[in-house]
């Protein structure tokens, strides 16, 4: 069901968005110098799929509240039928059934949408246990929350690991935490979770480290490659980081100048976008991103404190935890002080499939700034 209630704009939210689009197109523009060919043109690729997620967010505010997260359901369900179906049907590329492709259209990216879904649906359940509460929860309530919210995000996990895409498990597990944070659930459960992560990855590693024939026995050869990957950056070695790392410190104050990427690595248009465009601007372009990503996260900062429904909270806390861990993530890998992990950069990188979860998500915000009672900026 369509509202008619008159939608507002929250203009800074819109400015930093627009930025982004500026920003994303000029690097992949830039990128396209080593970029195969048979790819196509990517800026107009990624230009198009900036005006499909504009029309969704038209779309989202002109949807009324209830029929929005009537539909969280829908779209969970239909999430984890993709994510089934991708391993079943799903063509292999680079050794991962990640992806949907369709001749002549592109490839749709099912795990990218699980996160819109995932971050729904656990606000939802959450909210629900929320209002029922009339003083500190329970030992029994905090249990059925905790059982009610691990199970949404066991099922899109273990399938998103089988494709394999570790990545977005990773991000599933952010969103889940950051819900649950700004929840009344007492925080001793967090460390409880901590320990027991801790003692499961200690066993995990070190079987990894003493017993690999042990660990490609239980695990496989394709998990221990993964794992081999990820921890590769504590000798900062590897083509795609050492080149990484030249071009940024090679960069200066103000750049090599646009389309002036000194050196080629792998993934330059998606994974390593930010050490293109640090290449190709310097220190003083890449304040102007990072301000620009300080700026938008405040902005859903102020909007969560604004917000006096719960549901919305939680559905702010939710993006906000999980583009914050992608922000670092991937400009953190870019520079050596995380592993690289295939996390992609929010807004910037090349990509259909998360470009339009994105802008899905900031049809959310706009559509949670306009059921506020007065208008702020």
């Amino acid at each position: 069901m369509l509202a008619r209630k008159k939608i507002k704009i929250h203009l800074p939210l819109v400015i930093c968005v627009v930025l982004f689009l500026l920003i994303s197109v000029i690097t992949i523009s830039s990128a396209m110098t080593y970029l195969s060919s048979s790819l196509g043109n990517l800026v107009i690729k990624q230009l198009i799929w900036y005006l499909i997620g504009f029309l969704v967010i038209f779309f989202i505010l002109k949807l009324s509240n209830q029929t929005l997260y009537q539909s969280a359901w829908y779209i969970y369900m239909m999430n984890i039928l993709l994510l089934f179906l991708l391993l079943v049907i799903g063509k292999p590329i680079n050794g991962s059934k990640c992806w949907f492709i369709f001749p002549g259209i592109g490839s749709i990216q099912p795990s990218e949408f699980m996160k819109i879904a995932l971050i729904l649906s656990t606000s939802i359940v959450a909210s629900n246990w929320i209002k029922k509460l009339k003083k500190e929860p329970t030992l029994k309530q905090e249990l059925i929350l905790l059982g009610k919210v691990t199970f949404l995000f066991l099922i899109p996990a273990i399938l998103t690991f089988l494709e394999p895409d570790t990545g977005a498990v990773f991000i599933y597990a952010i969103i889940l935490i950051s819900i649950l944070w700004v929840s009344p659930l007492r925080k001793r459960w967090f460390l409880i979770g901590i320990l027991t992560i801790g003692v499961i990855l200690g066993i995990f590693l070190g079987i990894y480290f003493w017993k690999q024939d042990l660990f490609v026995d239980l695990f496989g050869t394709d998990l221990f490659y993964r794992i081999d990957r990820i921890l590769d950056w504590r000798n900062g070695t590897g083509m795609q980081l050492e080149n990484s790392l030249t071009a940024i410190g090679s960069s200066g104050i103000l750049g090599h100048g646009y389309n002036h990427t000194p050196i080629y690595f792998p993934e330059s248009g998606t994974d390593f976008i930010f050490a293109v465009y640090a290449s190709n601007f310097g220190f003083l372009g890449s304040l102007v991103l990072l301000g620009t990503i300080f700026t938008f996260d405040k902005i859903l900062i102020h909007l969560a404190k604004e917000t006096e429904n719960t549901t919305d909270k939680l559905i702010i806390s939710g993006i906000l935890g999980m583009l914050l861990y992608q922000q670092l993530q991937n400009i953190g890998m870019t520079l050596g002080i995380l592993p690289i992990t295939g996390i992609t950069l929010p807004f910037i990188s090349y990509g259909g499939s998360s470009l339009l979860s994105y802008l899905i998500l900031v049809g959310l915000l706009l559509k949670i700034y306009n059921n506020q009672k007065r208008t702020w900026n």
